[in-house]
């Protein structure tokens, strides 16, 4: 199964604040907020959802596709990504800007306030899906994750025009889509992500009920953080799925990236959608537990036991027979 992943490519600017934001905001003021965060510790990575998505689905031995804009000091991070079995062929390099970046202050109850520069990502707009479709003999199915609004519009209606299967993931950028904006990014998706909050906004700005929205999209996979994440379909009773219990809680930043990147390698091998979304949940721990989105480092039979210990043997034995 090919799968193309479309989104930002960025560095990652992660900063630690040992205190909690709820402390220093006052709910009768939060027109004039004007605050200064002193922070401890600072931690340049690589990210970006496209990219943490599929370095995720790379690290678990599938070659995905990663389609998006860069800017001319892409080279070590191309590098990186290769290095990890993902196709960076149908990457846009900019002449003018830096690649993308997120600066992103996280306190004590993981609590996050973050910012995004876009850069070079801005230029994703100009990139087809046909030619990226004809490179690798064709395309199973495109992850549209957030990215420029343009570029997303695009490759929405691309892989309809196309008739090429996709999934919506618009996460970040529904906070500045309106309702018909975010239908046509949605609207006959194979598969749409996101996480509660982001469900509960893309009902409130579409005003479709729940029932509507599972009539306009095949498969809606919510995340519920540490209560796992629940699977629902037209028809179907909704399948909540647990997650593991995590060593340690370092840094949530890239934990939902890791998330779809296993259930999209699940996709590709042709396992349940409950398998699926174990896989999602057990390459998710690896990432709350490490600083960096793409920082943690996945021992095959160590990912076995875990994953066995939390799902069972069976499911551990199916997953085993697939995961190179």
């Amino acid at each position: 199964m090919r799968i193309a992943v479309t989104g930002s490519i960025a560095t990652d600017h992660l900063m630690t604040f040992p205190g909690r934001f709820a402390d220093s905001l006052m709910a009768d003021a939060l027109d004039k907020v004007s605050l200064s965060f002193l922070v401890d510790e600072l931690d340049i990575h690589r990210g970006g959802v496209a990219a943490n998505i599929a370095f995720g689905m790379g690290v678990l031995g599938q070659r995905p596709v990663l389609v998006g804009a860069a800017g001319p000091d892409f080279a070590d991070y191309r590098s990186w990504l290769s290095r990890h079995h993902v196709d960076t062929d149908s990457v846009h390099i900019s002449e003018l800007r830096h690649t993308a970046r997120f600066i992103c202050t996280t306190d004590l109850d993981q609590c996050q306030i973050a910012s995004f520069y876009a850069g070079a990502m801005s230029e994703a707009r100009e990139i087809e899906l046909g030619p990226v479709a004809a490179r690798v003999g064709g395309l199973d199915l495109v992850l549209i994750g957030a990215n420029d609004p343009a570029a997303m519009s695009r490759h929405t209606e691309e892989c309809r025009f196309r008739g090429i299967p996709f999934a919506a993931d618009p996460s970040q950028q529904l906070a500045r889509l309106d309702g018909p904006g975010i239908i046509q990014l949605i609207d006959g998706a194979d598969y749409l992500f996101s996480n509660e909050y982001e469900a509960e906004l893309i009902e409130a700005k579409t005003g479709w009920s729940p029932e509507k929205l599972l009539d306009q999209v095949g498969t809606r996979i919510t995340t519920l953080g540490s209560r796992g994440s629940r699977i629902e379909a037209a028809g179907q009773e909704p399948v909540v799925v647990p997650c593991p219990q995590e060593s340690a809680r370092v840094d949530p930043t890239g934990v939902g990236d890791a998330y779809r990147a296993g259930f999209l390698v699940g996709l590709s091998w042709g396992v349940s959608l409950v398998r699926c979304a174990q896989l999602g949940s057990m390459l998710a721990t690896y990432v709350i537990e490490t600083a960096g989105t793409q920082e943690y480092v996945l021992v095959r039979e160590q990912f076995l036991d875990r994953f066995r210990q939390t799902y069972g043997d069976a499911a551990g034995d199916e997953v085993a027979a697939r995961l190179r």
